[in-house]
């Protein structure tokens, strides 16, 4: 079974992602509270799959993604943002992300998401 990382300041976004997977079958989870936490994290785990913030104290999401994508070119990772950062969200396709989802996540998205990746 895949594992999948999830990276968001907020706890509440967090569970509900970790809600929508486990309802799914996705049970190996790992969580980050932020993009330091989440390269820590992510150097640890390996996951197979990371949906990660872009807002985000101590270090944002696009800064994660590119130190990632450093470490593990093959890191595969999808962001998330809130309505209206249409900007974030081409820099971060552009430094690598597989896609991007916007919040509030509608579970069919989460779901649809991780299926095409994964397979």
């Amino acid at each position: 079974m895949a594992k999948i990382m999830l990276v968001d300041d907020a706890a509440f976004m967090r569970m509900m992602l970790k809600n929508t997977l486990t309802q799914a079958g996705y049970t190996d989870l790992v969580e980050a509270e932020d993009g330091a936490k989440a390269v820590e994290v992510y150097a640890a785990e390996k996951p197979d799959l990371v949906f990660m913030d872009i807002t985000m104290p101590n270090k944002d999401g696009l800064e994660t993604l590119k130190e990632i994508k450093g470490m593990d070119p093959g890191a595969t990772i999808v962001m998330c943002s809130a309505m209206g950062q249409e900007a974030m969200v081409m820099d971060s396709i552009k430094s690598g992300a597989k896609d991007f989802i916007v919040k509030p996540f509608k579970p069919e998205r989460i779901l649809s998401t991780v299926k095409k990746i994964l397979g």
